[in-house]
């Protein structure tokens, strides 16, 4: 789009098992895509107070700095927004824009996430923003209603903006190869029915069910593939599991590896709740099924996908066969998918996000 880029970031990131990690102090670099990265440490004073709050270093003047026009803030929940208002008073013609990932079901679950967090913390932030925002997006319908419902903002200043997938490095070129490459390191054949599920894994995510769901259905010619980094708290339940026959834990892959996985599956289920994947295997044309969640069916193009009405293995092995036993429903529901895909491509998603620029 021909904008210069540049984003401050907090010092949280991910160690070579997908872990989330401090970093060990503030930098600068630049991304492969010729994008500026500060990273910035929290507030010392108070210091855990601030990273809770997220209060950062010097966020003005590294703003001043930067002389943006547009800005665009990831996430409501963030105490500094008070500098970044400071600035768009200083610059009265910088256009703000500010999306939310936070729903019920990964946030506010408790009584001091709801009512002290979010009712009163952040819904404050929102409503400061409110006057001086060209939009609040939201990355779900879900998240949208959130902002509506929890922070007492707008419906008409609320729009849909999901995530997806960088659909300039998909490999489309390489597909054939890619497949072939992971299917022979697994020893699974070209022709073999591949099922590929992954990310944060925990309890509600219900890997453990779809697992259950392929062992009870003992096709020989069905393989399941799971990548990510399992809870700690979930691990002693997960490995009985990951033995199984036609089961491959592969760990954690890095976001190229994890598009590769997923462009050699004929098939993503993700039974549980909800993260980006769902959006990456959406953008990449791969038929999927997901947990229903109300407000998450955004993921729906009519044909791509289905949704799993409950927490039951017997359901997941029911909708698995359906899709397996049947190819020319299958082969319809492949040509949905890719039809749809390209609403869920980057290209297309950061036009809109500043579309009113």
């Amino acid at each position: 789009m021909g904008y210069d880029v540049t984003i401050i970031a907090s010092l949280v990131s991910f160690d070579k098992n997908g872990r989330y990690i401090l970093l060990p102090h503030e930098d600068q670099y630049c991304t492969i895509d010729g994008c500026k990265v500060l990273r910035v440490n929290y507030n010392s004073f108070f210091y855990k107070f601030n990273k809770l709050l997220r209060r950062y270093n010097s966020l003005y003047s590294l703003l001043m700095n930067e002389r943006p026009d547009i800005i665009f803030i990831h996430g409501v929940q963030f105490l500094d927004i008070t500098k970044v208002l400071r600035y768009k008073r200083h610059f009265p013609l910088v256009k703000l824009y500010c999306d939310n990932h936070a729903d019920w079901i990964n946030s506010a679950t408790n009584f001091i996430s709801k009512n002290i967090l979010h009712k009163i913390v952040w819904k404050y932030c929102a409503k400061k923003l409110e006057p001086h925002v060209e939009c609040f997006y939201g990355v779900t319908p879900l998240r949208c209603e959130f902002l509506s419902k929890m922070y007492k903002l707008p419906a008409d200043r609320i729009r849909l903006l999901p995530m997806g997938v960088d659909d300039l490095a998909i490999p489309w070129g390489d597909r054939d190869e890619i497949n072939l490459s992971i299917r022979s390191s697994l020893s699974i054949s070209v022709d073999d029915f591949l099922i590929v599920t992954g990310g944060k894994i925990d309890e509600k995510k219900n890997i453990h069910m779809l697992i259950k769901a392929v062992k009870k259905l003992s096709y020989e010619n069905i393989h399941l593939i799971i990548f990510g980094t399992i809870a700690t708290s979930f691990k002693k339940d997960m490995e009985q599991l990951l033995h199984l026959p036609n089961v491959y834990f592969v760990g954690w892959k890095n976001s190229e590896q994890v598009m590769k996985y997923l462009l050699s599956a004929d098939l993503a289920i993700f039974p549980g709740t909800h993260s980006v994947l769902w959006e990456q295997a959406v953008g990449l044309g791969l038929p999927s099924v997901f947990k229903y969640w109300n407000g998450m069916t955004h993921v729906d193009g009519g044909g791509n996908c289905s949704f799993l009405k409950s927490d039951n293995v017997d359901e997941i092995a029911d909708v698995i066969e359906q899709i397996y036993l049947f190819p020319k429903a299958f082969q319809q529901m492949k040509n949905s998918a890719l039809a749809f895909s390209a609403n869920f491509h980057y290209s297309n998603i950061a036009k809109k996000s500043i579309e009113n620029v």
